[in-house]
Formats: C-alpha cells, sequence, structure tokens
C-alpha cells in the first residue's frame, strides 16, 4: 500500500544551462530568508498580441514592486523588457469582433480598436477613470465597454461613443403625484396648472425625439433610492441590460480595529479591518432587466428557482432557537426565523464591475445568470425568458456541506442556445453541456478535476486544465463540445495556465517544477514539441543541489484512502541514524493543494526543509484532508469539525515516517502559517503529547473572530450553529497545552487579526501555562514582505526545533 510515486522531479524539469560556478556554502537561514530577488522572478500574466506574433508577459523589477511588460516573439527570440514609449505601443489582452477584422484591448485604463487587415490603431477613450470589459457588438457595428457600472457603445464608423444607459438610484422627480393639499392648488391656480402642462409638454417632446433620433443621450432610468448598483451587464445586441442590487441601507457590521504603532507620523494609527462572521450576513442580491428599447424595467424574481423556499439548515436552526428559548433570549430565537425565500448572490459579481455570473450568448439573444444561495447549500444557473422578463431555472447544484468556491466557470457554445458549466455533481469537478430546457450531458468524467474551461474561437474544442493521470500532476486537455475522450495537449505535469493564440493554433503555456518559477512557453494547440521562451531563474539558485521532494501516498487510518504527500530526506537513506528527528510542515488554505510537481507559493519554507534535512531532521508536507485536487468528499470532510479530519492525517504522516523513515515518535516538530499555523495549534491542544514542539504562524484561534465568506461555508453561521464553533478553535481546547508552542503573528495583519492570538497567549496566562511564547512583527500583515521579519520569524522557528525537537533524549525543560 505505501510506495513512493516519484523521485528526482528536477530531472523533468528542462533548465537553462548556466556557466560553472565554484562549489557553493551550505545552505544558511541568511540565504533561505532573504529578498527572493536572488532566486529570479516568475513569469506572469502572458497574453498574446492582437496579430498573434508575439507574446507579453511579465515580471517583477528587482529591488521594486513594479511589474515591467516584456515582449516575445513566439517562434524564438529573447523577451525584451518594453520602456515607456514602447508600453505606448503595447498591446493589451484582446477581444475580438465575430469576423475577426477588428480587435480591442485596454492599455493604461483607455480603450484601443485595432483594424487587423490594416494594422491601423485607434485609441477610443483618453479619461481619468479607468476602463474595462471592451466587447465587439453583435452585428459588429459598435464596442462597448464599461468604466465602473456604466456601460458605453462606441459606434465603429461614426466615431461617437454614448452612454448605453443612464442609472439613476432615486425616484424620478416627476413621477411624483401631488397629495391632497397639492391637488387643491392646482385646483384653486390656473397658473399652476398652466406650469405643470408645460414641462409634461417638455417630456412629450423629449420623449419624441428620443424615439425618432438615436443620435440623442438615452433619458435615464429611475430606479429609486432602496438601492444601489452592484453590477451591471450589457448585452450584445445593445437592447437590455442586467443590473444587480443590493439594499442602500443593508448594514455590514461594526469592523474590528488594527492598530499600526510604527508609522510615518509617529502616531498610533487605528484603522478598520473587516467584520466577524455571522455579524451581518452579506447584502442579498436582486436582478432588474432593463429593455433599453422600450425603456422599461423588469425585477427578476428569484421565487420560482426549485429549492428556493426550503431550508437546508433546518434541524440545527430548531436547536438553536430552542436552546435561545430556554435561555430566555426570544428576541434572538425571533431573529433567526428563517426567511420565505432564501437570499441569493450573484456568483462573482463585484461592486467595480466584472460579473463573473452573468453569461450573454454572442449574438445577446440569451442570457444565464448563475446564483449563489447565501446559506451555501445551492448555486443555481437560470436562463431568461425577455418575453415574460423571469428567470428559467436550468440546473440545480446543491451541496449539504458548502457550495465550492472554486469549479463555477459557466457560459454559451457558439451556438448560443446551448450552455456549458462546470459542476461538483458526481463528487469531482467536470464539464457539462446542456442545450436550453435539453437534458444536460456530461463532457469529461472521471476521479479527477477539470478547471479552467476555454472554448477556442472556432467552437470546435474545449481546451482545460485537469490532473487526469494523478492528484499531483496537472496538464492541458482538449474534448468537443459534443464530448468524448480528452485528449492530452501538454506534458509538463507542472502546468500553470495557458492562453490561446487568436486564430486558435498556438498555446501559450505557463509551466513550472519544484525549483522552477513559472516559465513561458508556446506549442501547437492540438499538441506537439514545446518551445521554450523564457529563462528567468539566477544562477546562483540554479547552482544549488536542491533536494527533489518525493510524492509519496500515506495511508489512511480513518478511511480516507491515500493522502499525498511532499517527502524531504537526505539522498543516502541507508546511511541515515535509525533514530532522527522529523518535521511536519502544514500549508495554509482557502482550498490549496501544495502537492504537485509545479513550483509552490511556499517557496521560502521549501528552501528551508532543505536547511532542516541538512541539519538532520527529515520533512514531510501533507495535503491533508480539505485539500484542493482530490474531489468533494476530501473537500467536505471538515464540514462543521475543521482541525479534525486533518489532525488525523497529520498523525497518520508521523506514524508513516515512523515506520518508513526512522523517525522517533518522541522527536517530531510541526508547523504551519494561517490554516498551517491553526492546525498546529489544534495538533498540540487536541493531541497532547503526539508533538515535541509546535510553531504556528498567523494562525486562526477562534473561528468566530474570521471573516463572513470563508467561514459561514464551513461553519456556518455561529448563531445558527454555535457548536462547530467551539468543535473548531483552538481556543477551546487551550487548558490542554502541555508541548511548547511558538505563536508568530504580523501586528497589521488584516485577514487573520492579531487579537486572535493574543486572546489565546491571555488565556494561556490565565491558565497557568509553559512554554508559551509569542513574536509580533509591527510592519507585517498576514503575508509578510520584508526580509528582516521573515528571517527573525524563521530564526525562532529553527531555535525551537533545536532546542526540543532535535535532541536526543527529554528536549529541553520548561522555563
Amino acid at each position: 500500500m505505501r510506495r513512493m510515486l516519484l523521485a528526482a522531479l528536477v530531472g523533468l524539469t528542462v533548465l537553462p544551462a548556466v556557466a560553472a560556478v565554484p562549489a557553493v556554502a551550505p545552505l544558511d537561514l541568511e540565504t533561505v530568508m532573504a529578498n527572493p530577488d536572488w532566486i529570479g522572478q516568475p513569469v506572469e500574466a502572458p497574453y498574446w498580441s492582437v496579430d498573434g506574433r508575439s507574446l507579453y508577459y511579465t515580471l517583477k523589477r528587482d529591488g521594486s514592486p513594479v511589474r515591467d511588460l516584456y515582449r516575445v516573439d513566439p517562434a524564438g527570440g529573447q523577451g525584451v523588457k518594453l520602456d515607456p514609449a514602447a508600453l505606448a505601443q503595447a498591446d493589451g489582452p484582446a477581444v475580438f469582433d465575430r469576423t475577426h477584422k477588428r480587435a480591442a484591448f485596454i492599455l493604461h485604463g483607455d480603450v484601443f480598436v485595432v483594424d487587423l487587415a490594416s494594422g491601423r490603431r485607434q485609441q477610443v477613450t483618453r479619461t481619468p477613470q479607468a476602463e474595462s470589459s471592451p466587447r465587439f457588438s453583435a452585428d459588429g457595428r459598435a464596442l462597448q465597454y464599461r468604466a465602473g457600472n456604466d456601460w458605453y457603445s462606441y459606434d465603429l464608423a461614426s466615431g461617437v461613443a454614448a452612454p448605453a444607459a443612464i442609472l439613476k438610484f432615486a425616484d424620478d422627480p416627476q413621477a411624483k403625484q401631488p397629495d391632497a393639499l397639492g391637488r387643491q392648488q392646482l385646483a384653486l391656480f390656473t397658473t399652476l396648472r398652466e406650469i405643470k402642462a408645460d414641462k409634461q409638454a417638455m417630456r412629450d417632446e423629449d420623449k419624441a425625439l428620443d424615439a425618432a433620433d438615436p443620435g440623442r443621450a438615452p433619458q435615464p432610468f429611475w430606479l429609486g433610492d432602496k438601492f444601489r448598483a452592484m453590477d451591471t451587464e450589457l448585452s450584445p445586441d445593445g437592447r437590455w441590460m442586467l443590473v444587480v442590487t443590493v439594499p442602500r441601507d443593508h448594514a455590514k457590521g461594526e469592523a474590528s480595529k488594527v492598530n499600526h504603532y510604527v508609522t510615518e507620523s509617529g502616531y498610533t494609527e487605528p484603522k478598520d479591518a473587516r467584520t466577524y462572521v455571522g455579524r451581518n450576513d452579506p447584502a442579498p442580491q436582486s436582478l432588474l432587466l432593463l429593455d433599453l428599447r422600450a425603456h422599461q424595467q423588469y425585477p427578476l424574481k428569484t421565487d420560482g428557482l426549485p429549492g428556493i423556499k426550503d431550508d437546508p439548515l433546518k434541524a440545527l436552526r430548531a436547536q438553536a432557537v430552542a436552546a435561545l428559548e430556554k435561555a430566555g433570549r426570544q428576541d434572538e430565537a425571533k431573529a433567526l426565523k428563517a426567511p420565505d425565500v432564501r437570499p441569493v448572490r450573484i456568483i462573482a459579481g463585484t461592486e467595480d464591475g466584472g460579473g463573473g455570473g452573468i453569461a450573454w450568448s454572442d449574438d445577446g439573444g440569451q442570457l444565464a445568470i448563475q446564483l449563489r444561495a447565501i446559506d451555501n447549500k445551492d448555486r443555481w444557473i437560470a436562463s431568461v425568458d425577455f418575453d415574460r422578463h423571469a428567470l428559467v431555472p436550468q440546473h440545480r447544484l446543491t451541496d449539504p456541506a458548502w457550495i465550492n468556491w472554486n469549479f463555477n466557470d459557466f457560459g454559451w457554445l457558439k451556438d448560443g442556445r446551448t450552455l456549458w458549466y462546470l459542476s461538483e455533481e458526481t463528487g469531482w469537478s467536470q464539464l457539462y453541456a446542456k442545450p436550453l430546457g435539453g437534458k444536460a450531458k456530461a463532457l469529461t468524467a472521471g476521479r479527477f478535476e477539470v478547471s479552467h474551461p476555454q472554448l477556442g474561437e472556432d467552437g470546435r474544442w474545449f481546451y482545460l486544465r485537469t490532473n487526469k493521470v494523478a492528484p499531483y500532476s496537472y496538464d492541458v486537455y482538449r474534448v468537443p463540445p459534443a464530448g468524448g475522450e480528452l485528449e492530452r495537449v501538454t506534458n509538463y505535469q507542472g502546468m500553470d495556465d495557458f492562453a490561446l493564440s487568436p486564430d486558435g493554433t498556438q498555446l501559450a503555456v505557463l509551466h513550472s517544477s519544484p525549483y522552477l518559477f513559472a516559465q513561458l512557453a508556446v506549442q501547437p494547440a492540438a499538441g506537439g514539441t514545446p518551445r521554450e521562451l523564457t529563462r528567468t531563474m539566477k544562477p546562483a539558485y540554479l547552482a544549488r543541489d536542491w533536494i527533489a521532494p518525493k510524492i509519496v501516498e500515506v495511508p489512511s487510518s480513518h478511511g480516507a484512502g491515500s493522502i499525498y504527500a511532499k517527502y524531504y530526506g537526505p539522498a543516502n537513506e541507508t546511511d541515515a541514524p535509525a533514530s532522527r528527528p522529523a518535521v511536519i510542515f502544514v500549508h495554509g488554505a482557502g482550498y490549496l493543494q501544495n502537492v504537485t510537481l509545479s513550483s509552490t507559493y511556499y517557496f521560502r519554507e521549501q528552501m528551508f526543509h532543505n536547511l532542516l534535512v541538512q541539519q538532520g531532521y527529515v520533512v514531510l508536507d501533507m495535503d491533508y484532508r480539505a485539500s484542493e485536487g482530490y474531489g468533494r468528499a476530501w473537500r467536505t470532510a471538515i464540514y462543521r469539525q475543521m482541525g479534525h479530519p486533518e489532525l488525523e492525517d497529520l498523525l497518520d504522516g508521523k506514524a508513516w515516517l515512523v515506520k518508513n523513515h526512522g523517525v522517533d515518535p518522541r522527536r517530531v516538530g510541526i508547523y504551519g502559517g494561517s490554516y498551517g499555523g491553526f492546525m498546529t495549534e489544534m495538533a498540540l491542544l487536541r493531541a497532547p503529547g503526539e508533538f515535541a514542539a509546535g510553531a504556528a504562524l498567523r494562525p486562526v484561534s477562534d473561528w468566530t473572530l474570521y471573516n463572513h465568506e470563508y467561514t459561514s461555508n464551513i461553519l456556518n453561521d455561529p448563531q445558527l450553529d454555535p457548536e462547530a464553533y467551539r468543535t473548531s478553535s483552538p481556543i477551546e481546547y487551550a487548558e490542554k497545552l502541555q508541548d511548547p508552542l511558538l505563536i508568530q503573528h504580523g501586528l497589521i495583519d488584516d485577514n487573520v487579526l492579531a487579537e486572535d492570538s493574543i486572546r489565546l497567549y491571555q488565556r494561556f496566562i490565565e491558565l497557568h501555562k509553559k512554554n508559551f511564547w509569542m513574536s509580533l512583527y509591527p510592519l507585517e500583515r498576514h503575508g509578510f514582505v520584508h526580509a528582516d521579519s521573515w528571517y527573525d520569524e524563521y530564526r525562532r522557528i529553527d531555535e525551537l526545533f533545536e532546542t526540543y525537537v532535535k535532541p536526543e533524549k527529554g528536549g529541553a525543560k520548561a522555563h
């Protein structure tokens, strides 16, 4: 059952040739935690030029956060950094009209259009606000774009730009009807009646002129003062606009404060951070359909969605209400009453634009909307019946735990009448197609994850990212829209992202490996030999003999199958001592997979693991349950019990190290950041004596203090499910601390707030605990950015393990 799956990963990586360099000194902490510019930079955000003859990408500038734009010839050649003059002539990521005669893109926040036959380039806007979302109209005569939630249409023939609609979130001042006093005034005074009639005549004339002259600016839509716009989406034919609204008076709840102590002013500066989970649910969203031709507005009601009136939390709600009523807290019990119609949000809609939950067909004839229940249990895809001005349900995905925040891509096939979407309904993210009113068909199937689907411009292939070969191995595959066998396109095993060329014949690929940051290559879209285009790693880094992590399977003793992990150990295991110390690293979460053949977000930690092996440890880095890449059941194992299945997996990892690598069970340390810090605390507090010491970096210690969007998915609202929070929060187990614990936190962390760690620290004080410490970093947020802080943080971790994990017998005494 236990077998090594891969060794010597670096051998799979094509690295640039480097000149011979002198033997390097042993690895040290100063090098590992130095500014990572010494390593090289990953290639970021590649895209094709409008003519498909060049590729653009960005690189971080050494010694600066500035990103420089580069251009490279995909036929071969070296990337050239663009100076300011060349930047002014660069392309942006382009969109094309349906005939591929024109392209449009955004550059420095302005809109440009290019005639592809002549190469003529025209700047459409030059404004202080940033435009976005360029798109050609269905008939190809106009270019549509947005600024915030305002949409504009640029007529390509006349060169005139005009607002597609004018939205006023106020009551129409002319529509107000007089009250009794006003009616009396009009009845008494002839002049007032004449003035009123004159105003009405002017309005009627404007209406008539607007109807006869399309060159006039449109009349505003008065949408009332009870709502504000969250998002807007204009149809490609210019006929319709969908408006996503939220209540204007929705209270966000009280924001916690973060104190900045080391400031330019010299004064302590408190700043708002965020609200806690359950201290006001997200604002419910509503849909408004505007007919721009008839100048009419129609609400799109959600009460016809299947299951929208059910309460998936009925049992938990009854328990919570009963407990509150028993305690005499009647008002709180009433506040937990289930809504008659569950409130929803439009998936991926954002206040500054970008409707990821809204998809128009190319011709503007169809509209699909993806909605998610605020209680996190349902996702619906609905089309719109424009004649009835109503939502038509097309697909419902229900999850008794929570709907995944990934795998929600959807859109239309080129026929404009068939939806495609991702769904986890089989337990694994797969691709489906569904004609309107027809039956859905699975285009892919299997025990692997499908993501990043892109439909080629000719509509013949879906290109997608999947780990079909093994959970840790990702490549590009393609499949026809009618379904069929997945056809492998790339063979990197560490493929990170891809972009099709404008003509659909080439694929730009970002790929990486454990010690190779993302690099850019190009290859035929149908598959073939790639051509490497970038070499951004630096000689001093490449010259080191890094340890290739071995991907291994750790058997679960709790029925979870295999737990994939990366093992770091000495090259010659036979010469190693029979009893050795070990460290288990716990990656962060959100929804993350760290055991892959790609480069890791935790590249500093990976170098630190090399240093630990050099010092005599072995290291295990596990994709515990809740990690990405292993299907829905793996993801949702932590529902209402965060820290429990994961701890079982970590303890199985420790047992595997003891059995297979001669590790002393009394000499195993554990550490990690964010969710990894949370798990470190859970490991020491729920399994005392299992780990010799632990370092918890920026940990969540009490989930009631974390944000709503992430936490309520997994633990529901704290008012509704207080037991899930008690079960899942380290602070509830503080009395069990007996092993050395180092807590480290950035003081201006506005993700996991430092107060989270400080409250646990105070709890330890009151419990008279020993061997716990805290180090705070005044100028660091959640992700540290300063080399001095990184060094100090890991110096303390190294010393913790040296003191309490590495010694052969007994460790150090408490102090």
